[in-house]
């Protein structure tokens, strides 16, 4: 256990006091598990928490004797998506899109839930997104048990900009959108996640350490929540995507909470 830094910086950028940062601090992910893959196994599974199709043209390939989508190289999680010149049908998910590529992702074995027993979350990372017509790259959390909750810390739909959304049903969204310098360079994205009555938590949004944006989280209370960084393609970052090879790569990648 340990109080992070990261907690006095928190303070300090939104004047919460520093009473509610006071609690002992707890690393849930620490920054090294893309160190082997011992360490990612133990801390993330492969795919997504439902399977290998999601909502756009990419099906999810990876296991710990299949690394063709899913690579570590020198403390860095590389997903790759590659397109597929056969028919390999549609997904087995809304909208159920034709499948044309074939990419990575992993979901965190721990969940996120903020509780009267954790009541403040750290969830971060750096990373290298695709940003060209037809990637779509995340790093989010989801609901276990239903849809919404909902959180989105980096989302590129095709473009340069990201999206940091917090989903509240389906209708009811906030979305702060930014426009990143040279998404395939280094970044760091961030959400910290605070309960702040009985069933609402506030998200705070932060890009390259600057605070972009709090949303309210209705109902996030007691929910606990997948985190999820995949590569999809197409779909809401639109069509045709890239013939070539497209890579998003990620470090340093953490989750964290208070015990009250």
């Amino acid at each position: 256990m340990k109080i992070a830094a990261s907690a006095l910086a928190f303070v300090l950028v939104t004047g919460i006091p520093a009473a509610a940062n006071a609690a002992a601090w707890e690393d849930v992910i620490s920054t090294g598990s893309f160190g082997s893959y011992g360490a990612l196994e133990s801390e993330w599974n492969y795919r997504y928490p439902w399977g290998s199709d999601h909502n756009g043209t990419a099906r999810m390939y990876a296991s710990s004797s299949d690394h063709n989508h899913v690579a570590l190289s020198g403390g860095v999680l590389t997903l790759k998506a590659t397109r597929i010149s056969w028919n390999e049908g549609n997904s087995g998910a809304s909208p159920y899109l034709p499948i044309r590529y074939h990419s990575g992702a992993i979901h965190a074995r721990e969940h996120v839930v903020a509780t009267n027993q954790f009541p403040n979350w750290e969830v971060k990372g750096d990373f290298q997104a695709p940003s060209t017509r037809g990637t779509w790259p995340a790093f989010w959390l989801t609901g276990v048990n239903s849809w919404p909750p909902e959180s989105d810390i980096l989302e590129f739909k095709g473009d340069n900009r990201n999206w940091f959304n917090t989903f509240r049903t389906s209708n009811d969204v906030s979305s702060s959108i930014v426009g990143v310098s040279s998404p395939g360079s280094w970044h760091t994205y961030r959400a910290w996640i605070t309960k702040v009555n009985n069933t609402d938590v506030d998200i705070h949004y932060y890009l390259d350490g600057k605070w972009i944006a709090k949303h309210t989280g209705k109902n996030f209370v007691g929910k606990p929540l997948w985190v999820i960084i995949n590569l999809q393609m197409e779909g809401s970052s639109g069509s045709p995507g890239p013939t070539a090879e497209t890579v998003y790569r990620a470090r340093n990648v953490y989750i964290g909470r208070t015990r009250a």
